[in-house]
């Protein structure tokens, strides 16, 4: 979800909050039920709020663990490249050291 859209349902769950509470304040019911009511209507909202922290947290896990798998990738594909490429500086070390080495024994002759 895009930072608009948890601020946009944020913002409703709480105008939500808030006209039940009004509502039930103006309701003519006696102060032990209304009081109930309150209690149930933060409630619902808690359990809302909490329910859309708990949807939040996954996507943020996921997307973090999309993003460690992709690293973890790109350092295993930058070690077998870099492995591919010693081999490389390796094998031309090895024929440059040859060319030393029949230079030196024609100069020793």
């Amino acid at each position: 979800m895009s930072k608009n859209t948890d601020n946009t349902l944020v913002a409703l769950l709480i105008a939500a909050g808030i006209g039940a509470t009004i509502g039930i304040l103006f309701a003519p019911e006696k102060g032990a039920r209304t009081r109930e009511k309150l209690r149930e209507g933060f409630d619902q909202t808690k359990n809302d709020l909490q329910d859309k922290l708990e949807i939040v947290s996954e996507e943020f896990l996921d997307k973090f663990s999309d993003s460690k798998v992709d690293l973890e990738q790109t350092f295993e594909d930058l070690v077998a490249n870099l492995s591919h490429k010693t081999e490389d500086v390796i094998s031309f070390l090895e024929e440059k050291l040859a060319e030393l080495k029949k230079q030196n024994a024609k100069l020793q002759k």
